[in-house]
C-alpha cells in the first residue's frame, strides 16, 4: 500500500432521505481501500440531472417505477475525476496504476466480468454491476475507494477540470450517436441542444460528419447551439419543429438525438425522421411516460430506436480521446463544492447551458 498521510475524515455532501435537503457533513469516514482498490482524491466532478433525480427520489428504473433500491445516506455523483494517493493491497492488474495517477469516476462501479453482457463488451448492463449513483458513495466527497480492476486510467494529459462530463453526459451521447448509425452528411436533430448532454451529442454527432439541427428554447441558446458546430437552431417555443425539421431536410432527418428529460420532447420526435430514421433516446423523464407515436408510424416508415445507457469502458475511452484531442470541447461552468444545492435549484428550472462542474479539492 502507498505510504502516505491520510485524513480519517472527510466533507462529503449527503442525502439522509430521498427527496431531502443535500447537507455537508465534514466528519464522514474516509474509506480505506481494500483488497484491488485504490483511494483517489476527488478534484472536480459534474452535475448530472441523475443526481439530482436520485436525490429527489425521481430516478426511474426499468419498469418506469421510480428507484426505491438506493444506498441511504446518499451521496451522489459519478462525473469525478480523481487523482490516486493510495494503493489497497494485492493489486492483481496494476499496469499503468501508481499514485499520482488520474482516475476517473464514472456511473459503472463494478461488474463481473464473467456475465454474457461483460464478454460481450457490454458491461454496462451487467446482471451483478454497482454503480455510483445507487450503490455507493459517489464523487460528491473528497476521497473515494475505486475497483482496480474496473478503473478508468486517464491519460496524463487530460484537463481534469473539462474531462469530468465526459465520463457519463458525454459517454452517453457519444453511445447514442454511434447507435443511431450517423454517417457524414446526414442530417441529425438534437432534441435539448443547449444542455449539459446535449451541447455534447451536437459535437459527437458532428465529429462523425453529421449536419445538426438543435432545437432548445431559452436565452441565448440559439447561439450557443451554433457556436459549437450545429447547422441550423429552432426554438421549440416558437416555430413548429417538425414542420421545421422538414422544411430544412427536404425529407427528414435521418436521426433524432433526444437528451431532453422532459415527456414531451419525446411526443413529435419520430416525425421529424425520414424512411428508415433512427430516434436515439438519452434523457429520462420521470414517471412513467409513453412514447406516443403510432405502432403503424413506426412499422411503416421502417424506423429504429435505440435506448442508450451510459457505454462500455472501451467506448468511454474513445469519447475521452476527441475531447483529449481537441475535436468536442465540453462547456463548462466551474462552481464550488458547497453550491451545489444550488445548482441542483438550477437545473430544475432550464438556466443551465453546458455543464456545472464542481471543484473538489482545494
Amino acid at each position: 500500500m502507498g505510504s502516505i498521510d491520510l485524513p480519517q475524515t472527510q466533507t462529503v455532501a449527503l442525502v439522509r432521505d430521498l427527496g431531502g435537503a443535500v447537507e455537508f457533513k465534514t466528519d464522514y469516514p474516509v474509506p480505506t481501500p481494500g483488497r484491488n482498490e485504490v483511494l483517489a482524491k476527488v478534484l472536480y466532478t459534474g452535475v448530472c440531472q441523475s443526481d439530482l433525480h436520485t436525490k429527489s427520489g425521481t430516478a426511474a428504473g426499468p419498469d418506469g417505477n421510480p428507484i426505491t433500491k438506493i444506498k441511504l445516506p446518499h451521496i451522489g455523483g459519478h462525473e469525478g475525476i480523481g487523482r490516486i494517493i493510495s494503493l489497497g493491497p494485492d493489486i492483481t492488474h496494476g499496469n499503468g496504476l501508481k499514485v499520482g495517477g488520474l482516475v476517473g469516476i464514472r456511473f459503472s462501479s463494478r461488474i463481473c466480468r464473467r456475465c454474457e453482457f461483460c464478454l460481450a463488451g457490454t458491461e454496462q448492463y451487467c446482471v451483478q454491476s454497482t454503480n455510483h449513483l445507487h450503490h455507493e458513495d459517489g464523487s460528491f466527497q473528497e476521497y473515494i475507494a475505486l475497483d482496480a480492476d474496473y478503473l478508468t486510467v486517464l491519460p496524463g494529459d487530460v484537463d481534469p477540470v473539462v474531462m469530468g462530463p465526459v465520463l457519463c453526459a458525454g459517454l452517453t451521447t457519444y453511445k447514442a450517436v454511434l447507435n443511431a448509425n450517423v454517417k457524414p452528411g446526414q442530417w441529425v436533430v438534437v432534441v435539448g441542444a443547449g444542455g449539459g448532454l446535449g451541447h455534447l451529442a451536437v459535437q459527437y454527432a458532428r465529429a462523425q460528419g453529421a449536419l445538426v439541427i438543435g432545437v432548445d428554447t431559452g436565452p441565448g441558446k440559439g447561439d450557443f447551439v451554433l457556436g459549437i458546430g450545429a447547422q441550423e437552431f429552432i426554438d421549440f417555443a416558437k416555430e413548429d419543429p417538425i414542420k421545421r425539421v422538414q422544411e430544412i431536410t427536404g425529407l427528414g432527418a435521418h436521426a433524432a438525438v433526444v437528451t431532453a428529460g422532459n415527456a414531451k420532447a419525446f411526443a413529435h420526435a419520430c416525425e421529424m425522421l425520414r424512411v428508415g430514421g433512427s430516434l436515439s433516446c438519452v434523457g429520462i423523464p420521470p414517471g412513467r411516460p409513453c412514447l406516443e407515436t403510432p405502432i403503424c408510424t413506426i412499422v411503416i416508415k421502417g424506423l429504429r430506436i435505440t435506448g442508450n445507457l451510459v457505454g462500455s469502458l472501451k467506448e468511454c475511452m474513445e469519447a475521452v480521446d476527441l475531447v483529449r484531442r481537441g475535436v468536442v470541447k465540453p462547456v463548462i461552468k466551474v462552481r464550488q463544492f458547497r453550491e451545489l444545492p444550488q445548482v441542483y435549484e438550477e437545473m430544475e428550472k432550464g438556466d443551465i447551458a453546458g455543464r456545472v462542474v464542481l471543484q473538489i479539492a482545494q
